[in-house]
């Protein structure tokens, strides 16, 4: 793949999709029920369809939104967890047992998302000071 093709592709494109199936959400009304989704995680976000067929109507959760995966519960049928985000919303969903289990997928999915951004960081910072004028020198004179 040339480097031309690379920059007319979205960002949605670039994304690895890492799992891809279904996923029950609990819902958020009063009686809380359970609602099977298709879901989608990328390198960059979890798709949640609320159609199964269609998958039209989509809510993103983007990975840099989300705190943490907590509160992992395994029952007999069902792996139970829920995703924390970054404003302290907490999201239930529960899997097969049987399945692989998305939160473990999720949670890796996270930490290798965090990495690279603190590698971006880093690497920003470091341009930013090498950039700046004066900074070698700076350096220089406090070197023995």
């Amino acid at each position: 793949m040339t480097d031309n093709k690379i920059m007319k592709m979205s960002a949605e494109e670039i994304s690895e999709v890492l799992k891809e199936g279904e996923l029950e959400k609990r819902s958020d009304n009063l009686l809380q029920f359970w609602k099977r989704k298709t879901c989608v995680l990328t390198t960059d976000s979890l798709n949640i369809y609320a159609d199964t067929q269609k998958r039209n109507k989509t809510k993103e959760l983007k990975l840099q939104s989300i705190k943490k995966v907590d509160c992992v519960e395994r029952t007999g049928k069902f792996v139970y967890f829920t995703i924390v985000t970054t404003d302290n919303k907490e999201i239930d969903f529960r899997c097969s047992g049987e399945d692989n289990c998305w939160n473990a997928v999720i949670t890796m999915a996270l930490i290798d998302f965090q990495n690279r951004k603190a590698i971006q960081d880093f690497k920003t910072r470091q341009d930013n000071e090498s950039a700046s004028p004066g900074q070698h020198e700076r350096r220089m004179a406090r070197a023995p």
